[in-house]
């Protein structure tokens, strides 16, 4: 099982994710795609990359807008597996187009 972060450690790791946010319990963060169609491919590309990893983000997908969410939660928080699938995320996002809603 991956080693859950605590709130000093989870810190240090979102300096280097632009925009994500959160506590020990959970991080997230929203993108804005250029149209619903690059939204949904953005979907698709996590997907792959989360299924690679065998860890998969909560997503709320409301026309171009992505809301991402995530947590261990067999960890009961935070953890590095979260860390790397944020950075993933994070290139996908910006590779598309994305711009950032929150920050």
């Amino acid at each position: 099982m991956a080693r859950w972060l605590g709130d000093e450690e989870l810190a240090r790791q979102l300096v280097g994710l632009p925009a994500w946010v959160g506590d020990a319990l959970g991080i997230g963060r929203s993108y804005e795609l250029p149209d619903f169609a690059t939204a949904i491919r953005a979907v698709d590309e996590i997907a792959v990359v989360a299924e690679e990893m065998n860890h998969h983000p909560d997503i709320d997908i409301r026309w171009r807008r992505l809301d991402l969410t995530l947590s261990t939660h067999d960890a009961g928080g935070v953890t590095q597996l979260d860390i790397e699938l944020a950075h993933r995320i994070h290139e996908i996002a910006r590779q598309l187009g994305a711009t950032d809603l929150d920050g």
